[in-house]
């Protein structure tokens, strides 16, 4: 009885449906056909015709534009000499001013012999990180040198100069943490703030006042919210001589600022550590500043140090910190063995010459001196650093200015003077000024420092009094 009730209930229902529901479902019906056809019609084998004329009429568009004819990286420079005071580019035997070989220890006779004694006896590499079968005795004797060197607690090595910066970095910093970082720092520490997502603030090169001012206004920030300040890690970073400009950083006023501020700081001295001061200990030692004032110096063995690899010293509390955290430690191989041997014997040979830091700072200040008779060129970098930038006196548009300069570069080259551009990517905070980078080094005699000097201003004079006569003869 229900059931015969029920089955009359919904005819009834169905009745007063109105008359387009069933015409949606016509219309449904005739799509879903239309569709399963012309599917079947889209699935048939084209011809062999067809395929061909279509892809004679296909025109893709290219991933890149035209590159053009004078990149550098379509007309490189040959290089099949070791590196050392001289150089051989492209046949021509140059005096060598473009390498970070600032204590000429990648080619000293002790350096060569002991790697060849390391990969004898470890090979060529250590096949795993640190913490898994990648530790020989090697590694741990150069961190022990390296605290050592430094006077500070504890180090620890990196397989890459870059990937120890960055890690370290990103080992420390976190989410919602704040930065204070000067704007022409390297490359490596960019990406170390980037992996780290804090807060970024960027005061002016070597600015005081200006990181002063900053932490001012961030002063004013935290008395609106003083729970969340306090909970806010606080850190600035810096290099000693900045890679990017060869000027050194204002290191006193700085700490001032950190101890009002209770800011941590972190230096990068890949250049400074091993070039200044009387034992070679970079900008600390340079200023007389005791190193525990310092949480971090991080740096590259790449340079003063003749090997690969990079490190950071510190107290035992933040180094060992990174053997868990640093991502460069704990998931790259460890740095080949023979590399550690190498800068192990470059440490035994600076310790053994403090002479060496003498020869190269007075290297470094007779270029200097010699550069501010060039009327070409204006050099802002620090007069001891030994390596410094040289911009145009002139100051141009920055595609002219890197073409100049890159002519001038040629043109030294072309007259045995090993002299370079640094290249920057486009992905930098702030692309720095084009520039001609010199690297001094201990090496070099008077005459050779009288000679990369006349040639650099005679290569000058000619590149940019041709670069005058075609603008005159534009504007006719």
């Amino acid at each position: 009885m229900s059931t015969k009730f029920l089955f009359t209930e919904s005819t009834e229902i169905l009745n007063v449906l109105p008359h387009y529901h069933t015409l949606l479902k016509t219309i449904l019906v005739i799509s879903l056909v239309w569709f399963i056809s012309k599917r079947r019609k889209n699935n048939s084998i084209p011809s062999d015709e067809l395929v061909e004329s279509k892809l004679a009429e296909w025109q893709p568009e290219p991933l890149i534009g035209e590159p053009p004819k004078e990149h550098p990286s379509l007309n490189p420079k040959y290089v099949n000499a070791k590196i050392g005071r001289r150089i051989i580019i492209n046949g021509k035997n140059c005096l060598n001013l473009g390498t970070h070989n600032y204590l000429n220890l990648s080619n000293d006779s002790k350096v060569e012999e002991s790697a060849v004694a390391a990969v004898e006896k470890y090979g060529v590499g250590s096949c795993g990180p640190r913490a898994f079968y990648g530790t020989v005795d090697v590694h741990l004797e150069l961190e022990e040198r390296l605290a050592k060197f430094t006077n500070t607690e504890e180090a620890v090595i990196y397989s890459y100069g870059f990937s120890a910066i960055a890690s370290a970095i990103g080992a420390y910093c976190k989410r919602n943490d704040l930065i204070f970082v000067d704007e022409q720092v390297n490359f490596a520490i960019q990406k170390g703030l980037d992996a780290s997502r804090a807060n970024i603030q960027y005061f002016k090169h070597n600015d005081v006042q200006d990181l002063h001012n900053l932490l001012i206004k961030q002063a004013d920030v935290d008395k609106q919210n003083p729970k969340k300040a306090a909970k806010t890690k606080r850190f600035l970073i810096i290099e000693g001589i900045y890679n990017k400009t060869g000027s050194i950083c204002p290191l006193p006023e700085l700490l001032d600022l950190c101890k009002q501020y209770k800011l941590r700081i972190f230096i990068d001295e890949s250049i400074s550590l091993g070039t200044l001061g009387p034992h070679g200990k970079g900008v600390t030692e340079y200023f007389n500043i005791p190193i525990t004032d310092i949480d971090m110096i991080m740096g590259s063995l790449e340079s003063a140090f003749g090997s690969i690899g990079g490190f950071c010293v510190g107290t035992s509390f933040v180094i060992e910190h990174q053997r868990l955290s640093g991502l460069g430690y704990c998931f790259s191989a460890s740095l080949p063995p023979f590399l550690s041997s190498i800068a192990i014997a470059c440490l035994d040979i600076i310790e053994n010459n403090l002479q060496i830091f003498q020869s190269l700072k007075n290297n470094a200040l007779a270029v200097d001196s010699g550069l501010k008779s060039i009327s070409a060129f204006e050099c802002p970098s620090f007069a001891e650093s030994p390596m410094k930038h040289l911009y145009l006196k002139d100051k141009k548009d920055y595609a002219t200015e890197e073409k100049l300069l890159c002519a001038i570069s040629n043109k030294c080259i072309e007259n045995n003077l090993a002299v370079i551009l640094p290249a920057y990517l486009e992905a930098e905070i702030l692309k720095p000024r084009p520039s001609i980078k010199l690297c001094v080094s201990t090496d070099l005699s008077k005459n050779d420092i009288d000679f990369a000097l006349d040639t650099l201003k005679k290569c000058a004079e000619e590149v940019l009094s041709c670069h005058v006569i075609h603008d005159r003869n534009e504007s006719l």
